[in-house]
């Protein structure tokens, strides 16, 4: 597929042209749901929980893939469907990714279990080459769940030793 041009950025700063590329959620939630859920189509990223609509999905779609982000793959079956793919430049967002997961975790009110951010937190370099060698071998297993906000469970930030605190 014929990429199109990107927009020129407004500085060569590095963290100006990363927020261009991804200067909205939508972006950032479909990388994840591609690296770390395991998810490959259209249904699947929409029914992920985020609430996004199917033209913003599908804007996001393409503006990923035309950063060279994410490959839409035809399914050999149904010509129809498509199976969206991280690419090499997508991929390599993972150490990125997991350093919000933990500073989500640690800093704000989330769903997130703390004995599995603690686990990621205390072991990146493997969780990194886990997520690599899924995306190398196609495991589309889920690395992480789906946080369930769960009401009175619901999890409070890290602190800085490790134990959570609850309101």
């Amino acid at each position: 597929m014929r990429r199109k041009l990107q927009p020129k950025p407004r500085s060569g700063c590095p963290v100006n042209i990363s927020l261009e590329r991804f200067g909205d959620r939508w972006s950032l939630l479909i990388v994840r749901d591609l690296m770390v859920r395991g998810y490959r189509t259209f249904k699947e990223l929409q029914a992920s929980g985020e609430g996004i609509s199917t033209n913003i999905l599908a804007d996001r779609l393409r503006k990923l893939e035309a950063a060279g982000i994410v490959n839409a793959e035809q399914v050999l079956t149904d010509g129809r469907r498509m199976n969206y793919r991280l690419m090499e430049k997508g991929i390599a967002l993972a150490p990125v990714l997991l350093e919000l997961l933990i500073w989500g975790a640690r800093h704000e009110e989330t769903a997130a279990p703390c004995g599995l951010i603690m686990n990621m937190e205390n072991h990146r370099d493997e969780v990194l080459d886990e997520v690599r060698r899924r995306w190398r071998e196609r495991d589309s297993t889920p690395l992480i769940p789906k946080f369930e906000d769960s009401g009175t469970d619901r999890l409070i930030a890290l602190e800085p030793n490790g134990k959570s605190t609850r309101n």
